[in-house]
C-alpha cells in the first residue's frame, strides 16, 4: 500500500508527533479511528433522516379515512 501525505499535513504530524511523543504510526492510527468514528454518526443520522423522510405523516395523518 501506497499512502501519499501532502507537505501541511506531513508537517502538523512531525510537529504532534514531538508535542505528544507519539510515533506517526499511532498518530495516523489514532486520527483515522476517530475519522471513522465522525463517519460513521454522520451515516447513521443520514439514515434516521431518510427513514424519517419516509414515515412524515402524523398518526392521525395516516389513519384519516381509514375504516376499521
Amino acid at each position: 500500500m501506497k499512502i501519499t501525505i501532502n507537505d501541511h499535513n506531513l508537517e502538523n504530524l512531525e510537529t504532534y508527533e514531538e508535542i505528544l511523543k507519539k510515533d506517526k504510526s499511532t498518530l495516523i492510527n489514532e486520527a483515522l479511528e476517530l475519522f471513522f468514528e465522525t463517519e460513521q454518526k454522520k451515516l447513521l443520522e443520514k439514515n434516521i433522516e431518510d427513514e424519517n423522510a419516509m414515515t412524515n405523516l402524523g398518526y392521525d395523518e395516516f389513519w384519516d379515512g381509514v375504516d376499521l
